[in-house]
């Protein structure tokens, strides 16, 4: 096979962006706001670093859309799992 070659991606603008995200997660921590939108708040700065991370640094970027789509199906189980079991973490 071809070894195709991609453009080195910017490691530090990365590293600035992780930075910045976690400090928004920090400050979200100390809002007086209410506990639901902490945690949706929290869930939403969380899953963006976790795909920067590995956008980036596992060069996901960079691949074919059929392992994007591997790599995404869990998240999708995931997320799904948790819609489904919400009626029984909150009974009526």
């Amino acid at each position: 096979m071809a070894e195709t070659t991609h453009p080195e991606p910017n490691y530090i603008g990365v590293f600035w962006w992780l930075l910045i995200l976690t400090i928004l997660e920090i400050a979200v921590v100390y809002t007086p706001i209410a506990k639901m939108v902490i945690a949706v708040m929290l869930v939403t700065l969380a899953v963006t670093k976790a795909a920067l991370v590995a956008m980036y640094f596992m060069h996901l970027k960079f691949e074919r859309r059929t392992l994007a789509l591997v790599a995404l199906s869990p998240f999708v189980l995931c997320v799904f799992l948790i819609l489904m079991l919400t009626p029984d973490i909150f009974p009526h």
